[in-house]
């Protein structure tokens, strides 16, 4: 029994680290973290600012960095079709188990379309057509980020170990960030992952 356990946790090991280098190779070309620091960064100053005269230029600045995130976000959901179809399936289990997705394929979903619906979700807020205002356009599009970071460590590793390290990092459930995030996203993403 236990040279089988130990067999299948060195072969999640295996499993687990070519995923995180498969997706660092889509992500890395990219910048799309440093562009989500950035925005982040500029949302705290922005949003710190009382006088809006002073907060205006802030705003304008982080709409070039918005527009990038959002095409770079595109190119990425692109870039991703190039996968092969068995290496993109995600296990709807809460822990990761390798394989799994491959063995039983109806309780999984495939990583290129949870991109194409953070790409969608993203041009939604930027587009704003709720004519929502600035500061609330941008408290949801910083929830579509952390749910987007979620979904890769999701991938990496596994939906328990993504929900903690959002916990951990940004004192923010997978649910708060899914219910702050844009329409298009929580929709499409709960449709994906059956949630309800």
């Amino acid at each position: 029994m236990l040279p089988m356990l130990v067999s299948l946790h060195l072969l999640n090991r295996q499993q687990q680290q070519l995923r995180v280098q498969r997706l660092a190779n889509l992500l890395r070309p990219l910048g799309l973290e440093k562009l989500m620091e950035q925005l982040n960064t500029g949302y705290l100053r922005a949003l710190g600012e009382s006088d809006p005269v002073r907060s205006e230029p802030i705003w304008n600045l982080l709409a070039e960095s918005e527009q990038r995130f959002g095409n770079q976000l595109q190119r990425l959901a692109e870039d991703a079709t190039r996968l092969n179809a068995d290496h993109t399936r995600i296990s709807r289990w809460p822990v990761w188990t390798a394989l799994a997705a491959r063995w039983l394929p109806a309780n999984s979903f495939d990583l290129r379309e949870l991109l194409r619906i953070h790409a969608r979700g993203v041009a939604e807020v930027l587009h704003n057509p709720r004519g929502l205002a600035r500061r609330d356009q941008a408290f949801m599009l910083s929830a579509d980020m952390l749910l987007f970071q979620h979904s890769c460590q999701m991938y990496c590793r596994s939906k328990t170990v993504a929900s903690a390290r959002l916990l951990v990092r940004h004192q923010t459930s997978h649910a708060q960030a899914l219910g702050a995030a844009s329409p298009a996203t929580r929709n499409a993403y709960r449709a994906l992952l059956q949630m309800g």
